[in-house]
């Protein structure tokens, strides 16, 4: 899915991401990268992986966040892939 130059970018954005030093900047970021949608996004997909590991069932969370079920299933098969260890 990435090559050598999208790795690049992101490494870049990482890089970005790993030299704000306070939750404020960190605020300020992402409010001057993202539009107030694709934060909402983000908060959303975190809270899918985050009820994921708590065990709540993939129907009932699409159902309460309002997602598809699709959606939430990404984001438990990324789990099982090993990744969101630190949620």
């Amino acid at each position: 899915m990435f090559n050598e130059v999208s790795d690049r970018k992101l490494k870049d954005l990482i890089d970005i991401f790993l030299k704000i030093k306070s939750e404020r900047e960190m605020i300020d970021f992402f409010h001057g990268l993202f539009t107030p949608k694709e934060l909402i996004e983000f908060s959303r997909r975190l809270k899918i992986v985050k009820m994921l590991k708590k065990g709540v069932p993939q129907h009932e969370i699409a159902e309460k966040l309002g997602v598809g079920v699709a959606t939430v299933t990404r984001g438990s098969n990324e789990i099982k892939k090993g990744r969101f260890k630190n949620i």
